[in-house]
């Protein structure tokens, strides 16, 4: 179910382990000209790359962020390379959850900041990610949401259309590596919607342009915020489950039924040309 206003929560319920700075009753707030972002990591046996995804954001530069990183239970050395950096993470803890949308709306409720941004933890910041983000938040303070520069294994996926989203499929203008929004406008968008397994970020897209007429900006192909790592969650995702979810999305929200048929049949045939 969506929370349309979710609240802030100082701890979750039903974890098996927890740790961070927060434990140690170590809070960070936001300072003058320099607003808290809350990064929001979730991870599942991902030994391989999660240390690098860490160290790709502790070592910004002289930035204000908290990090706080959800766990479902690995069993692997996960829970180690966590407690490697225990004394540098805001919050951690580890337990079962349904899935990284669910992992991504406990770490919303508990986020702190000013903005939020989802770091995968398949998923790397470059050097400068936070600094270019601060720059877009000083020049450009209406806006509510920014789409960071993300380099794929096909190019660089970047900049901002609003009108895109009703006709174009899939990461229509960014992964959430490269997502950052006001904590103030996610909660005019509510949580992730658990009904959707594979595609709620893009349903949570969609709230927030069309329902919520929320107010972005997405930043030139040269400034890259991040890169995301093929072989992660969503690489693993057949097309055709992928491809339903968003159908079932495009009309939850109210999209027009011919022109989802019209995208369907598109889309369609420019998969098995493909095969």
């Amino acid at each position: 179910m969506i929370n349309e206003s979710f609240s802030s929560i100082e701890k979750l319920k039903d974890i098996e382990i927890e740790g961070g700075l927060r434990t140690k009753n170590i809070f960070k707030k936001t300072e003058i000209k320099k607003p808290l972002i809350t990064i929001i990591t979730a991870v599942l046996n991902n030994e391989k790359y999660l240390e690098e995804s860490i160290l790709s954001l502790h070592n910004q530069k002289n930035e204000n962020f908290e990090h706080i990183i959800l766990d479902g239970g690995s069993t692997d050395k996960t829970i180690d390379i966590i407690k490697k950096y225990e004394n540098k993470i805001d919050y951690w803890c580890s337990g079962k959850d349904k899935g990284i949308y669910d992992a991504f709306n406990n770490g919303m409720q508990l986020a702190k900041g000013d903005y939020i941004g989802f770091l995968n933890s398949d998923d790397y910041y470059s050097k400068n990610t936070l600094e270019l983000l601060n720059n877009y938040i000083k020049n450009y303070p209406e806006k509510d949401f920014i789409f960071g520069a993300v380099k794929k294994h096909w190019g660089v996926l970047y900049g901002y259309k609003p009108h895109k989203i009703h006709w174009s499929w899939g990461f229509y203008s960014s992964h959430s590596t490269g997502f950052f929004i006001k904590k103030e406008s996610a909660k005019k968008v509510g949580l992730y919607n658990l009904k959707y397994k594979y595609s709620s970020d893009y349903d949570f897209f969609f709230r927030m342009i069309v329902q919520k007429k929320l107010q972005g900006i997405g930043t030139k192909k040269s400034e890259l915020f991040g890169t995301f790592r093929r072989g992660g969650y969503s690489s693993s995702i057949k097309f055709f489950d992928h491809f339903k979810e968003e159908i079932s999305i495009r009309l939850d929200n109210g999209q027009n039924r011919l022109l989802v048929l019209i995208i369907f049949i598109y889309k369609y045939l420019k998969n098995i040309s493909k095969i």
